[in-house]
């Protein structure tokens, strides 16, 4: 007879504590690996994958060898010239290198937990949610993508008495949001481009999914923080902050919107990562007027901007 099933189990890349970016209060950030979208922005590119993924810093590289005496597919070898030279196409992500690295220089960037461990980690720091109305945000990646697991970590830290936020990028099935909806205390939910044909250039998927998903939340009577993720030349046209604006000041209960200004640092991790340089790689990052600058463009129109200047 067939043993019932144990609690889920999820793959995540990082446990974030005193995180002060990702809902209100001090807070625990668990990112989730895997997501449906490929945003030429991403500043988690070490989340897009549901695998786990080797990171190489050879700046940290003291050529000890112990990553070629380890590694059972030759992946790794050490050049007299070139130094520690990696074959990304060899490595399986098993992890040895990294977990015998002398100088840091090899991490495993992925890794299976239970529910109880990431739940320990997070109660770790229960007096500081106690004291700032904090609590665990599920972020990533995509934390729906990986849905009983997010339910079953979002069921451990209600009963603990935690305030629940999921950071989401929208592009999942509704009955997805239906069964966390009543254990979520904030949905932070990205709108990343207002036009159908350019967020499939953007992204790789349709919006449609996405914006239907946000007015289902909201008629459902979800606490919700629409997020701009904003690119100097590609996506702060007055076009995008038209549409938006239109969208959600048909939200009325919408809690306001935070401007994502865009920052390079996905470009670093993508070079540790073994992955090419985006199409974004020569943008530069805004300064604080061309921010200050959005944030009327959008007031002008109606919208609530938090935090912006």
């Amino acid at each position: 007879m067939p043993q019932p099933a144990g609690p889920p189990t999820g793959r995540i890349f990082d446990i974030q504590r005193f995180s002060i970016h990702d809902g209100p209060g001090i807070r625990t950030t668990v990112f989730f690996k895997g997501c449906p979208l490929r945003c030429l922005w991403c500043h988690n590119p070490e989340a897009v994958a549901h695998d786990a993924h080797l990171s190489y810093v050879a700046a940290r590289c003291i050529g000890c060898g112990c990553c070629v005496s380890v590694c059972p597919h030759g992946a790794h070898r050490l050049d007299t010239e070139l130094g520690h030279v990696l074959t990304r196409d060899a490595c399986t992500a098993c992890g040895l290198c990294a977990a015998e690295c002398r100088g840091e220089a090899l991490e495993l960037v992925g890794r299976d937990a239970s529910v109880a461990e990431v739940l320990g980690e997070v109660l770790r720091d229960r007096p500081f949610y106690d004291s700032s109305g904090g609590g665990m945000t599920l972020s990533g990646g995509e934390p729906l993508a990986q849905p009983e697991f997010a339910l079953a970590l979002l069921r451990g830290a209600r009963a603990a008495g935690l305030h629940c936020a999921v950071e989401t990028c929208g592009a999942v099935p509704w009955d997805r949001f239906e069964a966390v909806l009543p254990l979520v205390d904030l949905f932070l939910f990205d709108l990343k481009e207002s036009d159908a044909v350019l967020h499939r250039q953007f992204t790789g998927a349709s919006n449609t999914l996405i914006v239907d998903n946000l007015r289902r939340l909201h008629e459902r009577g979800a606490s919700l923080v629409a997020r701009l993720p904003l690119v100097p030349g590609v996506n702060d046209r007055d076009e995008h902050f038209e549409a938006v604006a239109a969208l959600l000041n048909g939200l009325p209960r919408l809690l306001g919107v935070e401007i994502m200004a865009y920052h390079a640092l996905g470009e670093g991790k993508r070079a540790r990562l073994g992955l090419p340089a985006s199409a974004l790689a020569t943008v530069e990052e805004p300064d604080a007027a061309t921010v200050a600058g959005w944030a009327a463009a959008l007031r002008a129109r109606g919208v609530m901007v938090r935090g912006a200047a």
